[in-house]
């Protein structure tokens, strides 16, 4: 099996190896930090030039999660753009993303980077409780049944950095699911604060692969 599967407050999950989080009972797929528009925000900042196709990646591989999973309900954990301007998508993109949601309950939670796009339709939340889960942007010191995004996580397997889910037994943080996010190692003392000892990390690629989650050492 490609995927991970564990509990979380009694909720079933399933890490998928794109980076998206599936809850088969509620006919959800979560995904954070898809960070759309961030090959433009950088021409336009700075200057820099990153190939244009993030976008068409990043909607590629949520629209064939979608017709994996059959998901009726999206939750997007924030940044879904790299800034405001970014979320102004051009008329093809725009068609793409409008098809995704039809028929579907699509709920954007607010980011840092992002407001939520609220000229894109679906529901625009701070934060949403659903069954025993709460979805919300940033990790909070002493939640439980929480799922959030936001840090990006990444962790190294055969030298090799790739973006991971965290997972113990209060919370799982999910990795960034846009192409061209950067990210943050687990083994940060930000991430070390809210992880739990024992807490795993489920890497992303192929297959979605669990190992204890990498620590400085004192940190537990």
């Amino acid at each position: 099996m490609s995927a991970y599967a564990f509990t979380l407050a009694g909720a079933a999950l399933t890490a998928l190896p794109s980076g998206a989080l599936h809850w088969a009972d509620q006919g959800c797929l979560t995904v954070s930090d898809l960070h759309l528009g961030r090959s433009e925000r950088y021409a336009r900042r700075a200057g820099a030039l990153l190939p244009p196709y993030e976008i068409v990646e990043t909607l590629s591989r949520l629209d064939a999660d979608l017709a994996a999973t059959g998901a009726g309900m999206v939750i997007c954990l924030g940044d879904t753009f790299d800034d405001l301007r970014a979320a102004e998508l051009g008329e093809a993109h725009a068609l793409w993303l409008a098809r995704l949601m039809a028929g579907r309950r699509w709920v954007w939670i607010e980011g840092n980077h992002d407001p939520g796009p609220v000229g894109l339709g679906g529901e625009h939340r701070a934060e949403l409780r659903l069954g025993p889960l709460t979805f919300r942007h940033i990790a909070e010191t002493g939640a439980a049944g929480e799922v959030s995004g936001h840090y990006h996580p990444k962790a190294r397997l055969a030298g090799q950095a790739r973006p991971c889910f965290l997972v113990d037994d209060a919370r799982v943080i999910l990795p960034a699911y846009g192409t061209y996010t950067g990210g943050l190692s687990c083994d940060d003392r930000a991430l070390a604060g809210l992880m739990a000892p024992g807490a795993l990390a489920v890497l992303t690629g192929r297959v979605a692969r669990a190992v204890p989650m990498p620590r400085r050492r004192g940190d537990g």
